[in-house]
Order: C-alpha cells, then structure tokens, then sequence
C-alpha cells in the first residue's frame, strides 16, 4: 500500500468530504509500515475493503411543528464495518451533521470499538435537525419520523445505534418506542435506554469517566498521576461533565469549562456544588456557561474563546471534532502542558497533533481515549442479551479494565526506541489489525 497513491484516488472520488479523508489519512499514515509487512493483507486488498462503508442510507425526515408547518430534514445511517460483530455507533442529531461528517465518525468508530475487544463493528448515522429550542412534542415526531425510516436496517443483531450530540435520554426514548411500535418487539436495539426499561447505569458519564481512567493510566507511565494536577476542558455536555466530575474525584483541580458562549475559569477549581450546577445549568440555558460566573463570582467567564489559552497540566477536548488547533496546540505547550487527551472524537487537527508528538508531549486520539462510552454501550447489549442489569459498581469495574486493556495495546505498538509512547500510532495499529485479522479470515463478504 502507498498511502499517497489511496489518497489521491479517495480525494478525487470524494473530494468535499473533508473530515472522512482526514480521518482515513491519519489511519493510514499510522499504519502503512505495518501493513506492508502483511503481503496477505495486500493480496485481498484488507485497506481498500475497509476505508469504504459497507452501505450508507439517506433518506427524508419530513415532521411537524407545533404550529402545524412541515419541516423536512435529511437522516443518514453509515454502516461502515461489521467484521466484528453489529455495527455499533450513535446518532448525532446536530445542524452540522453531513455524510462527510458521518462517515468520518463511523470509520473511527469501528477501530475504537476494536479497541475495546467488545464484539462490535463501526456505524454512525444522525440528521442536521436540531433537537434545540423544540418542545418535547415536536422531538418526538422528529425522533418517529426518523425511525419510521431506519427500523428496517437495524436490530439487536444487525445494527445497535446509540446517542451522540443531541440525542439523549429524552431522544433514545421516542426513538426505542417508535422502534418497538414498528417492529412489534422489546429487545435491545438502541443503547443509552432509561434505567428501567433496558439501560445501563453510569453510560450518561462513561465517555467522561473512561477518558479520565485513560490519561490515568497515560500518567502512570511517566510515575505520574492525576492528583493536583490542573485540567482544562471545552464541551458541556455528558462528556464533558463525566469528565470534570471523575478528575475531580481522582484529586485533579479543573479549572476551565466551557460553552459554545465563551469559557469559565474558575481557579479554585470545581467541587460538587460546582458540578451539580454544571448539570442545571445544561439542562435550562441551552448549554451556554455565562451563568456559572453570576452563580460563583470567584469564577471569570471568558466571552468567545477557547479554555487552551490557559495555563494547565492537563487539557480534555470534550467537545467537536478539530476545536484544538495549531495555534491552541501552541499556547499550551509554551504554558508548559503535559498531556492532552481528547474525549471528544478527533478533536485536535492534523498540525495540533503533530506539534504534541513532535514535542513528545503524552497525546492521545479519541478513538482511544473515549471508547468508555461506547464500550458501557456493549455492556448494556450484554445487559439486554442476559435480560438482567449490574450495578454501577460492576459496570465501572468492567470500564476500567476495558481502558486499562486498551491502554495497554497503544503502548504495545505506539511505544518508540527513544522512550516516547506515540499513542495515535498505537491506536490505529492495535484497532487495524483486528478489524483486518477479521476481514481476511471470512473472505470476500
């Protein structure tokens, strides 16, 4: 494989979709020595196979208003790879949403759900409807409009879909019981689900938890640990709040949070009073954090800019895809950063990303750091599939060897003769050879 020759051909044939071709770039820059030493793997062209979804449907979202008017919106499901096992992956329900976008999302997605060992393959799907400023009533014809169209290509077996940006619990709901209505059964087709009828307890927090126990393990490995330590983190949602709630309580001081409005620094760092606020407050105010300073006058809202201009010891991207920058990536290392760990899925762009390895500061890619959330989702199949729960206790014991595993597999192919662990290297490594271990042993499918 020449990964400039597989570039030029995918760049010509999609050429506006700029997060896909990014995403397939960095894979394939990772892993071209390694699949070249593979001539199996080149015979029954694994790559071509891979960086291709196995199907992608579009389709129209017409639904109602409160007023009566028609809107129309476009729903995607990327099916990209179930090698594996069913394709896993969210839906994104957000007015940025595009193929590009959803393809991008679903190619990571089937090497982190690789990661976790967890049976699953990749997909994502979504619409450019925003669930924002809708009453309840009209979320939920949106959510069976959606789903009137997508039930026939998904199931417990086939397809597992779950939430991402804008659909949460109130969105799974419509979304499950339109299913249910449509396919006349109960199982365990959607994840993220209610607590009493079918979800799995701490899956709100566990993108932000297994992203915290990730850039634990990350310091350890330099006799390190969180204690003490200052974090910065842009996001406001689940993510974001698992993640300031589990640093907190493993003894860091986050310091920054932030809002599509601007960020909050708040020096004395967020307690339990400051977390549940953070919970209200994206509950009532749109995800804007401007009222946390009028609620803590100690804390200083920043209008319009992003919380990396700070100076912290660690900083978590829970928010988009490339919010960290070069200049982002700049400011942090003069201001002495140690680790930047994204929870958000390709958070930092291509030269962000190159500046931290090059500086061999510890970095680590969402496809890594965040497989907490998708990996408490294979447990809740798990869950349905045995027709029982566990406890939070049991879940949050199972996540922390499933990222202490992954971890452990980066290190194993990202770790350099010079002592400097490459994570993204690791990562895409460990994730590509299982998805094409897979591929090649069950033939031309």
């Amino acid at each position: 494989m020449k990964v400039k020759e597989l570039m030029s051909k995918l760049e010509f044939k999609y050429s506006n979709e700029k997060e896909y071709l990014q995403a397939v770039r960095e894979v394939l820059e990772s892993i071209e020595e390694t699949y070249n030493s593979h001539p199996e793997f080149e015979k029954a062209r694994i790559i071509e196979r891979i960086v291709e979804p196995d199907r992608v449907f579009t389709f129209k979202v017409p639904w109602q208003d409160d007023r009566g008017e028609i809107h129309i919106n476009t729903g995607y499901r990327v099916q990209f790879n179930n090698a594996l096992g069913p394709y896993k992956g969210g839906l994104r329900f957000h007015p940025s949403v595009t193929l590009s976008t959803l393809k991008f999302l679903g190619f990571e997605q089937t090497f982190k759900n690789a990661l976790t060992t967890l049976p699953m393959g990749g997909a994502k799907g979504g619409s450019d409807f925003n669930p924002k400023g809708k009453s309840d009533a009209e979320v939920m014809r949106f959510c069976q409009a959606f789903m009137t169209e997508l039930w026939r290509y998904i199931g417990p077996d086939t397809d597992v879909p779950a939430g991402d940006i804008g659909v949460g619990s109130r969105e799974i709901g419509y979304l499950y019981g339109w299913y249910k209505k449509l396919a006349r059964e109960n199982t365990g087709v959607l994840t993220g689900k209610g607590i009493n009828w079918g979800g799995s307890l701490i899956r709100p927090e566990a993108t932000g938890f297994g992203g915290v126990y990730f850039v634990r393990h990350m310091l350890n490995k330099i006799n390190s640990d969180l204690s003490g330590k200052t974090v910065a983190i842009s996001g406001f949602g689940n993510v974001a709040w698992g993640a300031a709630l589990k640093a907190t309580e493993l003894g860091a001081k986050v310091i920054a949070i932030s809002g599509p409005d601007g960020y909050i620094y708040d020096k004395a760092g967020l307690n339990e009073e400051k977390l549940n606020f953070m919970l209200y407050l994206r509950a009532t105010c749109n995800d804007v954090v401007s009222p946390y300073a009028e609620e803590f006058p100690e804390a200083v809202f920043v209008k319009a800019k992003k919380p990396w201009e700070l100076k912290c010891d660690i900083a978590l991207p829970c928010a988009i895809q490339n919010e960290l920058d070069g200049q982002d990536a700049k400011q942090l290392i003069e201001n002495g950063v140690t680790c930047i760990a994204e929870i958000s899925n390709m958070g930092c762009t291509p030269e962000a990303v190159n500046m931290f390895i090059d500086n061999k500061i510890l970095y680590a890619p969402g496809k890594a750091v965040n497989a907490g959330g998708v990996s408490v989702s294979g447990l809740e199949m798990t869950q349905n599939a045995m027709k029982l729960n566990w406890s939070a206790e049991e879940v949050d014991t199972k996540l922390k060897t499933i990222m202490n595993n992954i971890h452990e597999a980066c290190v194993k192919y990202g770790n350099r003769p010079d002592g400097y662990t490459d994570y993204v290297k690791g990562a895409n490594i460990a994730g590509f050879m299982k998805v094409a271990q897979a591929v090649l042993e069950q033939g031309l499918c």
